[in-house]
């Protein structure tokens, strides 16, 4: 380690997604000090990558922007972006610690004033994940456009050290020599907001692999269907043709106990619809299919967006997709058992194929924070019907999908609920009533 900083703070949310944001921002509206800390280089999360929220289809980026930049410049409430957490624990009542590790962006935060001359003169080009890998990237580059904060990461792993972003760089801002530095942070409460990854594209061998041509995740399809998107408009990966027929494979990474994962991810149904109606804007004259087993539109307003989406001419089979193979023409088959109409098992190709992957926890505190966590592996609620946010270790609290699968709006709701515990608790430790 180069070196060791230490802050105090009232209070330290891990994650910088919409749900740890909204915690931030509530904690930080009431006067109290706030700290988040987030792994990616980016604070965001998972919304800002979407293209849409449902059932309104409002864009993602519009609600999600305006609360990154509020966070980053309320006065109260400071980032710890691309950083690791490796302990949190509470050593006393009105005391939480939390050490980091600082990774090391190449490029100086203090300097770097996010004009991104070394990404346009950059020669290396690398795959870019932030579209799904269908476009490529700098080897030094800014995230996306709207990433906050604005500061250049140096990928060391593909980096050339042919010393041309260090040339071009008006303020000095590259330093090929920086070191990993470890952070302590201190405050007297905590919010668990760590979000959710979904579950691995090749997993299942009856789908694949993962190396099937034409066969994306959910998440590949956000970018796709993004304004701003690898491509602009909806094409097909292999060969970058419109595709005429589109299929949705539902429960692709829930509800199955061959891959450890037999709950419900809640909201892969919604999504799936949600990609279907803009996909039907998008390509008017495609077919547009969605696999699935049970609707579960469980939320406000979602079974009437169920509802339209069937009317827009969006095809519902209830059937559970055994196989997906490689077709003609790259085309995808997928061999599945119609549980309605004529029955049976039955074949049917199409040119792209969605899964609709679940959600699993982001984050394992085995080793680094004593909370306590259910079998599914997300954090295990105290008193789940009571105070869904409240942990089984003092004065730390969770919200959003941290602790379970949850769609924007009850992790919203929950991150709210979240900051007013951690608010109350606070408040008990400076002897006010809550």
């Amino acid at each position: 380690m180069k070196s060791k900083r230490d802050f105090q703070f009232d209070a330290i949310v891990i994650g910088g997604g919409i749900a740890g944001l909204q915690s931030a921002l509530d904690l930080g509206d009431q006067g109290y000090t706030v700290a988040v800390v987030d792994k990616d280089a980016t604070i965001g999360g998972k919304m800002i990558r979407l293209s849409k929220v449902f059932p309104t289809l409002d864009c993602a980026s519009c609600i999600t922007t305006p609360k990154m930049s509020s966070a980053a410049h309320h006065d109260n409430i400071t980032l710890f972006t691309y950083c690791t957490l490796d302990n949190l624990k509470r050593e006393s009542p009105d005391r939480v610690v939390a050490q980091l590790t600082q990774k090391p962006r190449y490029v100086d935060p203090d300097k770097c004033i996010g004009c991104r001359k070394c990404e346009y003169d950059c020669p290396v080009y690398v795959p870019d994940d932030e579209q799904g890998g269908f476009n490529m990237r700098k080897a030094i580059y800014i995230p996306f456009s709207n990433a906050i904060p604005q500061i250049a990461l140096l990928d060391a792993e593909n980096c050339a050290l042919c010393g041309k972003c260090a040339k071009v760089c008006p303020t000095d801002a590259v330093d090929y020599f920086m070191k990993p530095e470890a952070i302590t942070l201190t405050a007297s409460t905590a919010v668990l907001a760590t979000g959710f990854e979904l579950s691995p594209l090749d997993q299942k061998p009856q789908y694949g692999l993962g190396r099937l041509q034409n066969v994306v995740s959910s998440m590949q399809m956000e970018r796709l269907l993004a304004p701003h998107g690898p491509y602009n408009r909806v094409l097909r990966p292999s060969d970058g043709r419109e595709p005429d027929s589109i299929a949705y494979v539902q429960c692709a990474g829930s509800r199955d106990k061959s891959l450890g994962i037999p709950y419900c991810s809640r909201v892969c149904c919604m999504y799936a619809i949600k990609q279907a109606m803009l996909l039907s804007g998008a390509l008017p004259l495609a077919d547009i299919t969605i696999y699935y087993m049970d609707i579960r539109a469980f939320g406000k307003g979602y079974e009437q967006f169920y509802q339209n989406a069937k009317a827009m001419g969006i095809e519902f089979v209830k059937a559970k997709v055994a196989q997906i193979s490689q077709a003609d023409d790259q085309k995808v088959m997928l061999r599945y058992e119609d549980q309605e109409g004529s029955g049976g098992v039955m074949e049917r190709d199409h040119d792209l194929v969605i899964l609709s992957l679940g959600m699993v926890p982001q984050w394992n505190p085995e080793g680094i924070c004593s909370v306590g966590c259910g079998q599914d592996g997300f954090i295990k609620p105290a008193i789940p019907k009571i105070a869904p946010t409240v942990t089984d270790l003092e004065g730390v609290f969770t919200a959003g999908v941290a602790s379970g699968p949850k769609d924007i709006v009850d992790t919203i709701t929950e991150a709210g609920a979240a900051a007013m515990e951690a608010a109350n608790y606070l408040k008990a430790l400076n002897g006010s009533t809550a």
